[in-house]
């Protein structure tokens, strides 16, 4: 368990990261966008954990401000709370010569929306459960000089409990997406002599939502991490990046403005720092990161503790 925390990587890169769909419509994707900002940062992107069953656990809290298309912030903001429980099956079984995995996430959130002059949305925080992330395909290779390369398919399920076309009673912000979405990715990581240098990709191409009629674009997203173990100890930075690679489309899209707004085309970028400390089996990492720039997306302070450990 000592090495898990570098070679172990969190497929999931899921969102809460909010678009402002508020009285103004979408800045960028219909509500939330694929990728929850630093959410994988510090993992080894290209490497899984030894056979066995693990448990991940995320505790996410984030504090956003909206930016829209000319990278200005808004007065809008999101207070988030992000709980994502995650389970890891390595069966030690090999797929085209690559170690085989699987794994689903079953996340929930907190979201409070701060919206002036929007009553329904402003300052109405609520619990939900957001959309069921399964992927069923994980297999990672071990290459020569240290190198180690991760290939996963993800399926995000339209099973959140509310909705932009199912909201929540109470009022607030609807805790997850409308529609399903399929989430290839790819990573490589260096893992020598307790170094991690590690870099992962993620494609999202996203459904129709049938009852709103918004079709939310195709995303790229990154996270990057440099990181050195000695002892019980792990130090480092992390960083992460997402594109938008085509707009926002449908009617829903239209009513939104985003042919006026470059196709409501997400752009972000973000970095900072790690620590990591091992408690016996139990590995804790800690990030906080710092957005860059941002672009029709949610910018500001980011904190993650994760927590992972065997379960057999």
């Amino acid at each position: 368990m000592g090495r898990l925390i570098r070679s172990i990587s969190l497929w999931i890169l899921l969102s809460v990261a909010c678009a402002a769909l508020f009285a103004r419509q979408a800045y960028a994707t219909e509500l939330w966008a694929n990728t929850l900002p630093a959410l994988n940062e510090g993992l080894a992107s290209g490497a899984l954990p030894p056979t066995g069953l693990y448990g991940i656990y995320d505790s996410y809290w984030a504090s956003f401000r909206v930016y829209g298309n000319s990278s200005k912030s808004t007065s809008e903001s999101v207070d988030a709370l992000i709980q994502v429980p995650t389970l890891l099956w390595v069966p030690g079984n090999k797929i085209f010569g690559g170690r085989y995995a699987a794994a689903i996430a079953l996340p929930f959130d907190y979201t409070n929306v701060k919206a002036p002059g929007v009553a329904a949305l402003s300052d109405n925080g609520h619990w939900g459960t957001f959309n069921t992330v399964l992927a069923p395909v994980m297999i990672s290779w071990q290459l020569p000089h240290d190198l180690s390369l991760r290939t996963d398919l993800a399926v995000a399920f339209d099973d959140a409990s509310s909705t932009p076309g199912h909201p929540p009673t109470g009022g607030g912000a609807p805790s997850g997406n409308g529609f399903w979405s399929l989430e290839p990715d790819v990573g490589i990581s260096w893992l020598h002599d307790g170094w991690n240098v590690s870099a992962g990709m993620q494609y999202a191409y996203n459904f129709k939502d049938g009852k709103t009629q918004y079709t939310s674009g195709q995303q790229l997203s990154g996270t990057y991490t440099l990181t050195k173990t000695m002892g019980k100890w792990t130090l480092g930075v992390g960083a992460y990046s997402i594109n938008q690679i085509s707009a926002d489309s449908g009617s829903g899209a239209l009513a939104a403005g985003c042919a006026s707004r470059r196709g409501c085309r997400i752009e972000a970028y973000g970095a900072g720092p790690i620590v990591g400390y091992q408690f016996g089996g139990l590995n804790v990492l800690l990030n906080y990161t710092a957005s860059i720039y941002t672009r029709n997306y949610l910018g500001g302070n980011i904190f993650n503790v994760r927590f992972i450990f065997p379960l057999n």
